[in-house]
C-alpha cells in the first residue's frame, strides 16, 4: 500500500502496525517520535495502531549529544 512518510511517497507492507511499519523500515522504536494523520501515536499504541493507504506519517528520531 502508498503512504507518505516524512514527505515522501512509499510502498509499505499492506496491513501493518506502526511498529511492524518502525521495524519494516529499520527505525529503532524506543527513539522515535511518530504522527499519523498529525495525530501523535504514543509508544503503547504503536503495537495497537492500524496504518492505511494515503496515510501521512511523521517519523521523528532523537538523538542525544554531549
Amino acid at each position: 500500500m502508498r503512504v507518505v512518510i516524512n514527505g515522501e511517497e512509499r510502498e509499505v507492507p499492506e496491513g501493518c502496525t506502526v511498529r511492524e511499519l518502525l521495524e519494516w523500515l529499520g527505525v529503532r522504536t524506543e527513539l522515535v517520535a511518530v504522527e499519523v494523520n498529525r495525530n501523535v501515536v504514543s509508544r503503547e499504541e504503536h503495537a495497537t495502531c492500524s496504518v492505511s493507504p494515503g496515510d501521512h506519517i511523521e517519523i521523528v528520531s532523537f538523538t542525544g549529544g554531549g
